[in-house]
């Protein structure tokens, strides 16, 4: 028998022109809000760097319900960066593309393939991601708006 890489959390953080961030979380941490506060620092900082003039017009940042996206240190965080937060309906597939269009292609491809570390895993994931064309999700989001 051998051993499983076991789970493996990202963190990622997308607009409309692909992926700005990826963050694997380190094993044997959780996310708490400083730790979910620090990768905001970062990706404001690759915003800017990836996206230039467009963060002066401001950042709309939509994350979901979770208690670390939902705790204070957060919020806070969130209005020194300047982002403004915007209400995530629960339980909403047009408004939680990650849940209901990335982590199922990503978990549907990662399937019955077994890993023995965690950096295999996250080839796999990173290659997945990789191939996927820029804007797969808003795509997919004019599909569901289009039946719904």
């Amino acid at each position: 028998m051998q051993n499983s890489a076991g789970k493996v959390l990202a963190s990622i953080f997308w607009d409309q022109n692909g992926i700005l961030l990826i963050y694997y979380l380190p094993k044997g941490q959780t996310i708490n809000a400083d730790y979910y506060s620090s990768l905001l620092v970062q990706l404001k900082d690759i915003f800017k760097e990836k996206r230039g003039g467009k963060f002066a017009k401001g950042v709309l940042f939509l994350h979901d319900n979770a208690p670390v996206h939902r705790a204070l240190a957060t919020q806070k965080k969130l209005a020194y960066l300047d982002f403004q937060y915007l209400d995530h309906p629960s339980y909403s597939p047009d408004l939680a593309p990650s849940d209901y269009h990335l982590f199922p292609g990503l978990k549907k491809q990662l399937k019955d393939r077994h890993f023995s570390y965690h950096a295999e895993v996250i080839a796999a994931a990173e290659t997945w991601l990789d191939g996927q064309p820029s804007k797969f999700i808003f795509e997919w989001l004019a599909k569901v708006r289009a039946t719904g």
